[in-house]
């Protein structure tokens, strides 16, 4: 690891006693037993996982991905976080050919990680008279992927805030907009709450958890909000929500009360690993046709990670306090501008009125197809909300000064 001040070019190398080593804990383990006709009711399929083991066993090509990862920008660079000492941050950073694109900070979440964007770069770095380029900036979040972790507890929603400032400023960003889904939503509200107008100038998010409107806080949409009964869209919304809570949020009360006790079986097998995400993977997608190469890819950027596995969940207890309260607790409205893209099958999903309450709210688009990972689901949507926010008569055009993202 280098103290320059400077970003250092990053090569992903697994070294190859990694690969042995997962080999050999890949040639040892016991599989549970399943009810007839269990289907994904009680989770992820026995057949699925028995037929994903067998392709990381013998057919998926590890270097082979690794290769395509390699061709992505990679940097490291050392970023100091007040109270939690040096931590070294692995990003992406793609520089447009347009000098006056727009630096956009991307922010993936769980069980995501900086692979999120890479469909996503090339359609925003991509110049032309009739939409914005994009300098793109996609981080690893600290404990994910190839950051280094945090060692002290109390690392949140502020610490994350001050990584993303620090690392953009240090890019020669001083003034930029934001994207971000699942704890990129979150941790947008931190950074918009902290560095909003001065640096941050608008931010997107395709994951809009918006809250009741309240009578002084957004009049329009309160008096609006008495007439949700009889909003067949609204209520839709609200059922779909209800139902991801009752029947699909164990493993985040598992993960904001006890991160360690999960930790200790995703750092040790690969294939409770690979379980406890595939089936995050194809729920929370829209029918997207993962391919056994993709899902491993994923998967083993996890378990080759620099801090290992078990860190990336530690996030689900740092933001709530162990699950004492909500995500985003100590964030307020601001006059940011904001976006929101709504995909048919995100799992938190909300009348749009409420949407209201995340700030300024500039932009919407609703989609047909897409879901909680919409930058790999559906990248051409998601670039495209992000070019009418942001492009000519958009909203939020020419909100950093001197980046309008044209030539």
């Amino acid at each position: 690891m280098s103290d320059s001040t400077q970003p250092q070019r990053y090569r992903l190398s697994v070294p190859d006693s990694e690969l042995e080593f997962l080999k050999k804990k890949l040639e040892v383990f016991h599989l549970p037993d399943e009810i007839d006709g269990a289907g994904w009711d009680y989770g992820a399929p026995l057949a699925d996982i028995k037929r994903l083991v067998a392709h990381w066993q013998d057919g998926f090509d590890w270097r082979k991905a690794e290769a395509k990862i390699n061709k992505l920008p990679m940097y490291t660079r050392d970023i100091v976080v007040e109270g939690f000492g040096t931590l070294n941050v692995h990003f992406v950073h793609q520089k447009s050919d347009v000098p006056n694109a727009i630096p956009l900070l991307f922010s993936h979440g769980w069980p995501g990680s900086f692979l999120e964007a890479q469909k996503l770069i090339p359609l925003l770095a991509a110049g032309g008279p009739d939409q914005p380029s994009f300098h793109v900036v996609a981080p690893s979040l600290p404990g994910f992927g190839f950051s280094e972790a945090p060692k002290k507890p109390g690392f949140a929603g502020p610490q994350y805030a001050e990584v993303f400032n620090k690392l953009m400023l240090s890019l020669g960003y001083s003034e930029y907009v934001y994207q971000g889904g699942d704890w990129g939503y979150s941790l947008g509200q931190f950074t918009v709450t902290h560095y909003g107008h001065k640096h941050l100038k608008a931010w997107h998010n395709n994951l809009p958890i918006g809250a009741p409107p309240t009578l002084f806080g957004s009049p329009f949409a309160y008096l609006k909000s008495f007439l949700i009964s009889s909003d067949a869209s609204a209520m839709k919304r609200l059922a779909s929500t209800k139902h991801h809570i009752t029947k699909g949020t164990g493993y985040f009360r598992v993960q904001a009360t006890k991160p360690q006790t999960i930790g200790y079986a995703l750092a040790d097998s690969p294939v409770g690993l690979l379980a406890w995400i595939y089936e995050k993977l194809v729920i929370w997608s829209d029918k997207y046709p993962w391919t056994d190469d993709e899902v491993l890819t994923w998967i083993s950027i996890y378990w080759f990670s620099r801090a290992g596995p078990a860190a990336s969940v530690r996030i689900y207890y740092e933001l709530t306090g162990g699950g004492t309260h909500d995500a985003n607790a100590g964030t307020k409205w601001m006059s940011v501008p904001v976006g929101a893209s709504y995909f048919p099958v995100e799992i938190f999903q909300f009348p749009k009125e409420w949407s209201h309450s995340m700030g300024k709210l500039v932009f919407e688009s609703e989609h047909d197809k897409g879901g909680h990972f919409a930058a790999h689901e559906n990248p051409e949507a998601l670039a495209g909300d992000l070019r009418k926010m942001f492009g000519k008569g958009g909203p939020a055009y020419a909100v950093v000064p001197g980046k309008n993202g044209y030539a």
